[in-house]
């Protein structure tokens, strides 16, 4: 991998996509036409520049180990601002979450939204421990992948179920929370797939190779 600065010659943005979400961020087909990238640009140490061995790759990689929390972070915001606001919009109408209360006992609603809370709590959870071992410099592979992992998956559930819950309202673009369904898919997919962080998460756990477990 390497980095291509902007304005570099022979390197041509042949089209600016139009997306789901994530709107403010452009995202870009990128052609290169004999552009020249110098070798300090490449991302790793020399033997990644001599393919000497994987040390270099695997730093990249292991960059990853950094980013993934973050979207992780990102989503979890995202799935708290629905969750929030579903939760206050429907309190307006009576319909609150009884905490202490057996489920079997709650309203759908009611549990749809402890449900709600719940995922968004584990993610968050998981989150803090990946970033605390991060901070810390110490290995945190397993648990940025499980906290990507879940994040993204939880935010997709949360936003959904609030577009969900608040009917016509919710699926209206005079409020935020459509927007929010469609920012939350992207946590999912970048950094990883949700399937490919769940891998991991089984590969760190069993003890597996990337070859023995794909």
């Amino acid at each position: 991998p390497f980095v291509v600065e902007a304005g570099t010659p022979g390197v041509i943005i042949a089209k600016v996509e139009e997306k789901l979400g994530i709107r403010a961020s452009d995202t870009a087909s990128i052609i290169f036409d004999n552009a020249r990238i110098p070798a300090d640009n490449v991302l790793g140490d020399a033997e990644v520049k001599t393919g000497a061995g994987e040390k270099g790759f695997k730093g990249a990689m292991k960059t990853f180990d950094s980013t993934r929390p973050i979207v992780a972070a990102s989503a979890i915001g995202i799935g708290r601002a629905a969750f929030e606001f579903t939760r206050d919009t429907l309190a307006k109408e009576g319909v609150k979450i009884e905490y202490g209360k057996p489920r079997w006992k709650l309203s759908s609603v009611q549990a749809d939204l402890l449900e709600m809370e719940a995922q968004l709590r584990a993610a968050w959870l998981l989150t803090l421990k990946a970033t605390a071992l991060l901070d810390a410099r110490e290995e945190n592979k397993l648990e940025s992948s499980m906290a990507k992992a879940k994040a993204g998956r939880a935010v997709t559930m949360i936003t959904q179920k609030a577009v969900e819950l608040l009917g016509p309202l919710g699926y209206s673009t005079e409020l935020l929370v459509e927007k929010w369904m469609r920012d939350a898919k992207i946590n999912d997919i970048y950094e990883g797939t949700g399937q490919i962080n769940t891998l991991i998460v089984a590969r760190e756990i069993l003890g597996y190779t990337r070859n023995e477990l794909k």
